[in-house]
């Protein structure tokens, strides 16, 4: 340790001889800043190149609208508020899911079951921003989704694919917020086809030739409304350089063998996970695929069944081709909606909103699989062991993640906003 750093540690030593991280971190920038050595930017720079370097990556299956939890990973045989869904025993001895789901009950060791998940939040717009980024909707701020803090923060900058991919949904409870558009996700709406507008119109000369005139129009705008064109400018730059990219392979199904297709199935949710698996190996570290149409106020055990027979057969087969291909341990897999549906089942024969308590499930990521942590009372009405909050929910996926989920980012105006504002990760998921 060179002199100047000893003074400056010495300086910042607690009367019990220990240092706060952030105090040492500070002394370090400051004194090398004197020094013109190193930098604030440079340690933060070094850390996310480091980050980059690992490969990991995130995929969260979405099921939009809030799915029962009663109907699919937390079943209630034998009590009234299971209503006439069954349980079936998974490859884990003692672990039980809901019928509608008997392939991803051949891969529950793969997974571990979240069944005390716990939010205020049963408005759709709310919750659904809530959970994916940690915050309550505000007039003053937007913030950023988990997906695009994710791109953020790990993505490789170098990369010609969007950081941020979301397969078959759209919403904006999902966004780059202040972080700027360039987090924004990517948005797919078919996984089966290519991505719209990806290939110039003209050949590559004569595109890029376009481009350059359209820099020099954007000139004086530039000077008027330096934001929107630098947004702008951003924006053109980052598509231009992925659709003349040949990494834009990886949007592409037909590379994929017919056996391979027919694992995930061919369905619009099934080609998303596919689709999602070819990203990740390509480099991309966050994918969300979205399956909708789970607001089950009426009918509630055919719609559910119904949708559980889209979404398990590609659920399990991606959490098959991960492993087998040797990424699961550096891919977190997320299965969740914005809340869960109520114990009770209303005159139409439908469950509405439930936040109090709701399932989720995590796969990979370091995350240990055939296991269910915290439980609810006999009747699903409330979290009775281990309640986990949605912070604590977004905490752990920063872990897995290696983000510093205390981490601060400056927001339009001018106020720090950290990445996941309270709760703690949930460490026993990973031991």
């Amino acid at each position: 340790m060179s002199l100047q750093l000893h003074r400056c540690v010495s300086a910042r030593t607690t009367r019990d001889g220990f240092v706060s991280r952030r105090d040492f971190l500070r002394g370090i920038s400051t004194t090398a800043l004197a020094a013109g050595a190193l930098t604030w930017t440079d340690m933060m720079t070094a850390k996310a190149d480091e980050l980059r370097k690992q490969g990991r990556a995130c995929i969260l299956l979405y099921m939009q609208g809030g799915a029962s939890q009663f109907e699919t990973f937390s079943p209630l045989p034998g009590h009234a508020n299971g209503g006439e869904t069954k349980a079936i025993d998974t490859n884990v001895a003692g672990i039980q899911i809901a019928e509608h789901f008997p392939e991803m009950a051949k891969t529950a060791d793969l997974y571990t079951i979240i069944r005390s998940m716990t939010s205020k939040e049963g408005s759709h717009p709310r919750a659904s921003y809530l959970l994916h980024t940690g915050y309550l909707p505000t007039a003053s701020i937007k913030h950023p989704s988990i997906g695009s803090i994710t791109a953020h923060e790990i993505a490789d900058p170098t990369s010609e694919l969007p950081s941020y991919v979301r397969v078959g949904g759209r919403g904006n409870f999902a966004t780059g917020g202040f972080l700027g558009v360039k987090y924004d996700p990517f948005d797919i709406a078919n996984a089966t086809l290519p991505p719209v507008n990806s290939k110039p119109t003209t050949d590559n000369t004569r595109y890029r030739e376009r481009l350059d005139l359209l820099d020099r129009l954007q000139s004086d705008f530039a000077r008027t409304n330096p934001a929107e064109a630098n947004d702008q400018k951003q924006l053109y730059g980052q598509a231009s350089r992925m659709i003349l990219s040949p990494e834009m392979k990886a949007f592409d199904l037909n590379q994929e063998s017919s056996k391979s297709r027919e694992a995930y199935g061919r369905s619009s949710f099934g080609s998303g996970c596919l689709l999602a698996r070819r990203l990740v190996e390509a480099g991309v570290p966050f994918v969300e695929v979205v399956s909708g149409n789970w607001d089950t106020h009426d009918d509630n055990y055919n719609r559910v069944k119904g949708l559980a027979g889209q979404v398990d057969k590609p659920m399990a087969a991606l959490l098959r081709d991960l492993k087998e291909r040797g990424r699961l341990d550096d891919t977190m897999v997320v299965w969740m909606g914005e809340f869960g549906r109520t114990p009770t089942i209303n005159p139409r024969g439908g469950r509405d909103h439930y936040p109090r308590v709701f399932t989720t499930w995590i796969a990979g990521g370091g995350v240990k699989g055939g296991r269910v942590l915290g439980k609810t009372d006999r009747s699903g009405s409330a979290p009775e062991e281990r309640p986990v909050t949605v912070a604590d929910f977004l905490q752990t996926i920063c872990h897995s993640l290696k983000i510093d989920a205390a981490k601060q980012n400056m927001s339009a105006i001018g106020r720090p906003i950290k990445i996941v504002d309270g709760g703690k990760p949930v460490l026993e998921l990973f031991s």
